[in-house]
């Protein structure tokens, strides 16, 4: 009998075993989905996005206003060389970037690609090793270290692996909100069609108000470097357009 017991048991622990070997189809396909990573278009001629194809990533260039690399909806990334890391300390760009980084995204990440940090001329150890103490606890943003772009990309790929796993795959692009009438003038204007920032200041500056913009006529509009008859017929379109009209933009 207690042979027959312990046969048994053996054969229930091998099951177990084969159970915790196999792989559900669930599980295949999410391992199977290709991952996707959004990066700023910025960082279209980096080493980095090369690495990430090699690795067969998606990666979804955007204009993004925060962050180099968003992996989720919950982690963004901002990505330094050394001397871009260093010049940024100077000119105190980081703790802006920052700021807004950590605004958006509930984890924020700063990598620094390369070595020799502490070698560079024109800045104090005293003062790297300030900011540095000042991401940490200040801004609260892990700095993840880097020695060229194949390490960077291995560690947004593990990044972006590890927040799928978790069942965050929805990502969200940070947008930086309007915080003078300035900014939000240019925000309105560039939203519309075939209007960046740079269209909205040169409008802008023509007209002096958002409100002689929205109501310019083609003609008017086409004295603007940049938009054409084209464009400015769509423009005129679309603010002319009634709201519960529904028109492809084409």
């Amino acid at each position: 009998m207690r042979e027959a017991i312990g046969n048994l048991e053996k054969e229930k622990r091998k099951l177990q075993r084969e159970r915790d070997q196999q792989v559900t189809l669930e599980e295949y396909f999410a391992e199977k989905e290709k991952l996707t990573i959004y990066a700023d278009v910025r960082e279209g001629s980096s080493p980095v996005i090369q690495e990430l194809a090699r690795m067969e990533i998606e990666v979804v260039l955007t204009r993004l206003d925060i962050g180099d690399y968003i992996v989720s909806d919950r982690v963004g990334i901002e990505r330094k060389t050394v001397d871009d890391f260093l010049r940024s300390i100077i000119d105190q760009r980081i703790f802006r970037q920052l700021t807004e980084l950590s605004k958006v995204y509930e984890i924020p990440i700063l990598i620094i690609e390369g070595e020799g940090l502490y070698e560079r001329r024109g800045i104090r150890p005293e003062a790297i090793g300030g900011a540095l103490a000042s991401i940490a606890l200040d801004f609260k943003t892990p700095v993840l270290w880097t020695k060229n772009a194949k390490e960077t990309a291995e560690i947004i790929k593990a990044l972006a692996r590890r927040e799928r796993e978790a069942g965050r795959r929805r990502i969200r692009l940070g947008v930086k909100k309007p915080s003078t009438i300035k900014e939000l003038q240019e925000y309105l204007v560039a939203a519309l069609p075939g209007v960046d920032h740079v269209l909205a200041r040169r409008l802008l500056q023509k007209f002096r108000t958002v409100e002689r913009v929205f109501t310019a006529s083609e003609k008017e509009l086409i004295e603007v470097y940049g938009v054409g008859e084209k464009k400015a017929k769509k423009i005129r379109e679309v603010l002319e357009a009634e709201y519960t009209k529904e028109k492809d933009l084409g």
